[in-house]
């Protein structure tokens, strides 16, 4: 009786499996590489292969890194805080984080705090009480536009190779080593290459790009809102008459 040729396709070292006609099956390679590739620096990523050490207390940006950014995906200089299943960023901080969080934030949360405290609630300033109602959503639709720009992907690109490269409009950059579209460019902060791209701004801590512009353009109208709000409101509890 002739023995049964067991069909099963041996799996190779690489966690690929072999089929009957000894070709490579990538499914499962494909399968655990389904994460976004981004185009991030290839200096960065060479630093990161050789196993480069972080060194502590260097008095820069790591060293904030290093203690609240711990957990996160490092991609380039942007820290993903919280991540989808393909890894790409929901929560995301830019790289400079720490001026916008230690900075931007106190000002526009603090000052306005002591003028709702000082020149509105208090009851011998002549400013009405109902100013309150308008001044508090303001300062609350100014931070969350602010978190809206500095914790949002700016328009990361994914890493393009020559095979995915089918339009000649495309042009190639070097410091990411893949083909990017006109209006895509590298930023040297952020370490990768964004759509759209716009400017870094330190005050929200990150780059600008296309999908957190629209945010960004509504938090400089509600900041300058809130900055004219509160001079006029300190300058009529220092020109009129208390109660």
């Amino acid at each position: 009786m002739a023995s049964h040729t067991n069909m099963s396709s041996p799996i190779t070292d690489e966690g690929s499996s072999l089929n009957i006609d000894g070709k490579k099956d990538t499914t499962l390679h494909n399968r655990n590489s389904s994460k976004i590739q981004y185009a991030v620096s290839t200096r960065w990523e060479r630093e990161q292969a050789a196993g480069k050490t972080k060194k502590c207390c260097t008095g820069t940006v790591e060293d904030l890194n290093s203690i609240f950014c711990c957990c996160s995906r490092q991609v380039g200089a942007m820290q993903f805080i919280c991540q989808r299943s393909d890894g790409s960023p929901f929560v995301v901080a830019g790289p400079c984080w720490p001026f916008c969080s230690f900075f931007t934030v106190p000002l526009i949360g603090g000052l306005s705090s002591l003028v709702l405290y000082f020149c509105i609630i208090d009851e011998s300033t002549p400013v009405p009480f109902w100013a309150a109602y308008l001044y508090c959503p303001l300062i609350a639709l100014t931070l969350a536009s602010l978190f809206m720009v500095s914790c949002r992907d700016p328009g990361m690109m994914e890493r393009i190779s020559e095979d995915e490269e089918s339009s000649g409009a495309f042009l190639w950059n070097e410091q990411v080593a893949s083909y990017r579209p006109p209006d895509a460019l590298y930023c040297r902060e952020c370490k990768v290459l964004i759509e759209d791209y716009d400017h870094l701004c330190p005050w929200t801590g990150t780059g600008i790009g296309k999908k957190n512009m629209c945010a960004f353009k509504a938090f400089v109208v509600l900041v300058n809102l809130l900055c004219y709000g509160s001079i006029i409101i300190v300058a009529l509890v220092l020109l009129l008459p208390s109660k």
